[in-house]
């Protein structure tokens, strides 16, 4: 098991450490409850060291990373920020991940950590542009500030003027006395806050700063339990959940990330053109349990004459609203709002209605 250069740092915070993709990884410090609502309201710190990060580079960067992923690299100017998806060949989906665009001849791509050696394959093996590719993985630490306290804590360790960064941009520069240090405004868990990428021998003294200044906010660490029921009270998806290799980005409900435009000839655009146009047989949706219990990943989901017509992706009890929230691909038409839906708990079928992410009041 590798170990990201904040491990020990996290033992000593009461991290409890689990295997996770390859790394010992803090699955929670102070219970996942707490971790999850001082997000939500204050602010916490998650590592995200194990992500993968592949620089794509040169003359022909720009081509290849058009091809490989369903959004429109055209857009991009450099300092933003693209959430995409590299489609597979064959409907489904190799990974999500976040294109970044440092210049015309320079992308910076992060990916799942469970993904990374798969999509630096898939990468190197299409590789027909000839671009340079580099996979940078083992070289860049990763923290996650989140929360609504989370502007103020770290504007505490830079001269940049962190409101001047919009969503899904970004900016190079000093933090915490380290010099070139991505910072940017992104997220998985719907809370605000910022990701910050910087070499691993700058690791340890970024996090001590950060857990310093956020001392007079309450910064809690938090670990992957919390991240999880963050994302899913978003509607976020979870590889290897939610999306994998055999569900198409419409039928996820990524239509908006899978631009048919012109010049964009990325891999399946032909296919996934026909499922936008033709319609799909079954779509993920978003539900709450009106019963009591936790739905979990691959329970099934019946319609009223209890009929299979889905399965449980991701699910949890809402650490923030107390209320039992899941997501699942249902046959159409049973993925509309509103729809009552039934879902297979041991031996009991516990009634849900189909509702649309977030589950929580996010406009505040």
């Amino acid at each position: 098991m590798k170990k990201t250069v904040f491990y020990d740092q996290h033992v000593s915070l009461g991290g409890k450490m689990v295997p996770f993709a390859g790394y010992l990884m803090p699955v929670e410090f102070s219970g996942v409850k707490n971790e999850h609502n001082n997000v939500r309201t204050g602010a916490g710190v998650f590592d995200v060291s194990h992500m993968g990060e592949i620089w794509v580079r040169g003359k022909n960067a720009a081509p290849l990373v058009q091809r490989m992923t369903s959004n429109d690299v055209q857009k991009l100017i450099p300092g933003k920020v693209q959430y995409s998806c590299f489609p597979n060949g064959k409907g489904g989906i190799v990974d999500d991940l976040l294109v970044y665009k440092f210049d015309d001849d320079g992308f910076f791509l992060v990916v799942n950590a469970s993904n990374t050696e798969k999509d630096w394959k898939w990468l190197s093996d299409n590789n027909r542009e000839g671009a340079e590719l580099v996979n940078a993985s083992d070289e860049f630490a990763q923290l996650a500030v989140q929360g609504p306290s989370a502007h103020h804590i770290l504007q505490k360790l830079t001269a940049v003027d962190l409101s001047g960064i919009p969503y899904y941009s970004f900016v190079q520069a000093e933090f915490a006395g380290m010099d070139k240090v991505v910072i940017s405004n992104t997220g998985y868990t719907g809370a605000g806050g910022f990701e910050l990428y910087f070499e691993n021998s700058n690791g340890k003294g970024i996090l001590e700063a950060i857990l310093k200044a956020g001392a007079e906010y309450d910064l809690v660490p938090a670990g992957l339990a919390a991240r999880d029921t963050l994302r899913l009270e978003m509607g976020f998806c979870l590889y290897g959940n939610d999306i994998d290799e055999t569900t198409s980005p419409i039928e996820a409900g990524l239509g908006w990330i899978t631009k048919f435009v012109d010049g964009n000839d990325f891999i399946d655009r032909e296919y996934l053109y026909r499922q936008k146009q033709e319609g799909v047989s079954r779509r993920l949706a978003g539900f709450e349990l009106t019963d009591r219990g936790i739905p979990r990943k691959d329970y099934p989901i019946y319609n009223q004459d209890e009929e299979p017509i889905g399965k449980v992706t991701s699910g949890t009890m809402s650490p923030f609203t107390s209320r039992s929230i899941g997501m699942g691909y249902l046959e159409v038409p049973y993925h509309k709002q509103g729809t009552r839906i039934w879902i297979g708990v041991r031996n009991k079928l516990l009634s849900a209605t189909v509702v649309k992410p977030p589950f929580i009041d996010n406009s505040k």
